[in-house]
């Protein structure tokens, strides 16, 4: 089997989401209907939107639930990330914090889904 090579997340409203990730990542959406939009990264990830409501068989899992995560070369990335999270009003879940695995915040997407922003901890 191939790796995977998009991740698609269930939500509430597919433009105001799309639009929040577009301007997050800084990466295009390639598709958009009203139920549906694609965002494509510059390396071919996707990241898929489907409104709940629409998708067959209905989820069983509530909303949010996954986590993104972006890894940056520097801490300053890091805190320069955040300046951009909080822009776009993103919701501050953690604090810019050194844990076990590295420097990170996290941040709420509009349907509860999480973005975690790291640079790793140096081995």
């Amino acid at each position: 089997m191939k790796h995977p090579d998009s991740l698609l997340l269930y939500v509430a409203d597919t433009a105001k989401t799309a639009e929040f990730f577009h301007r997050l990542f800084e990466i295009p959406v390639v598709e958009q209907s009203v139920n549906f939009a694609m965002l494509v990264s510059p390396t071919g990830w996707a990241l898929g939107l489907w409104a709940r409501h629409d998708v067959k068989p209905a989820p069983q899992a509530g909303a949010g639930g996954v986590e993104l995560m972006v890894t940056l070369d520097s801490v300053a990335a890091v805190d320069e990330a955040l300046v951009q999270a909080k822009a776009l009003n993103a919701p501050v879940l953690q604090s810019p914090v050194h844990l076990d695995f590295g420097y990170t915040f996290l941040v709420g997407s509009p349907d509860g889904h999480f973005v975690r922003v790291f640079h790793p901890a140096s081995a």
